[in-house]
């Protein structure tokens, strides 16, 4: 192995954007493609090698890493790609594809004897971008050095679930904490809304549980959020976050588990989307509460 590994990054939305550049900063060269040209085009400034097709993007590369919506997205960008990808390259799987998809991913893999690593990742905007992010990873410990540096450049901690990512554990540990990072928001939001509705100072409630096993950090953050009308550019989209709710819903009912607050969930930020808050932060599902947007 070289001390650079050359990446292909498919996908340059908030997240594939922020890990192509600390692979750059990290002095590994990165090629990227983005189903629109002109949002990965910024890229270019940093460094990263801006193609028009994920055929251009993969060819000559020792990792491939998916950043897209979801595994539909994954599978047919990998697809297009098919025809340059060279046998034996590692692919790091990172979109959040849900139970089903994955096998059909790790089923491409093999079809075309790439080495799978399913590997979403934990963290938002923020992360990403100081190159803080968890990486679950599953996939071959005779293949793990290969895809260590990228890892390391992206992540701050590497969390692995198995040795078989076709399995899909670390898809699986994503979604069980997805699902506590959706409950949450959607509780924030709530509970802002309804002390708006019964007049009462959300210094108030914030006062009432500071310090005592109620208070977190997470609330307060998206509390903050909503309060101070920052909810642009998002650490984690509404409408990102509703398939993302809605593949929990699917792999509970896969199991045998009814998730109601994950389905209620979902149906809030699908409400925000509809309200015009899709690309806001998942923090507007808060706006879900309403029939008209509550006056400042």
């Amino acid at each position: 192995m070289t001390d650079k590994t050359t990446v292909s990054v498919l996908g340059t939305g908030i997240m594939g954007a922020a890990m192509a550049r600390n692979l750059v900063r990290a002095g590994h060269p990165v090629r990227a493609w983005n189903r629109t040209r002109a949002k990965a085009e910024p890229l270019a400034a940093d460094g990263v090698t801006v193609t028009d097709t994920p055929a251009e993007a993969v060819r000559g590369a020792d990792v491939v890493l998916t950043m897209l919506y979801d595994g539909p997205a994954a599978l047919d960008v990998m697809r297009e790609a098919a025809p340059a990808l060279r046998p034996g390259v590692a692919w790091v799987q990172s979109t959040t594809a849900g139970i089903e998809a994955i096998g059909d991913l790790a089923a491409f893999a093999r079809e075309h004897g790439l080495v799978f690593f399913d590997a979403p990742v934990l963290g938002t905007r923020q992360p990403a971008e100081a190159g803080q992010l968890t990486v679950l990873a599953a996939g071959p410990a005779g293949h793990r050095d290969a895809v260590a540096p990228v890892f390391d450049a992206v992540g701050a901690r590497t969390v692995w679930t198995g040795e078989d990512g076709g399995a899909g554990s670390a898809t699986r540990l994503k979604l069980v904490a997805n699902s506590w990072v959706i409950a949450a928001t959607a509780a924030t939001g709530e509970v802002l809304a309804l002390a708006r509705s019964l007049e009462v100072d959300p210094a108030a409630f914030f006062g009432l549980i500071e310090g005592g096993p109620l208070d977190m950090g997470y609330l307060r953050a998206k509390a903050g959020m909503i309060l101070d009308g920052r909810l642009s550019p998002p650490q984690f989209a509404v409408d990102t976050a509703a398939k993302d709710a809605r593949l929990i819903v699917e792999a509970g009912r896969a199991g045998g588990v009814r998730l109601d607050v994950a389905t209620a969930s979902a149906e809030r930020l699908e409400r925000a989307a509809a309200q015009g808050h899709a690309h806001e932060d998942m923090a507007a599902a808060y706006f879900a509460s309403f029939d008209e947007k509550p006056s400042a």
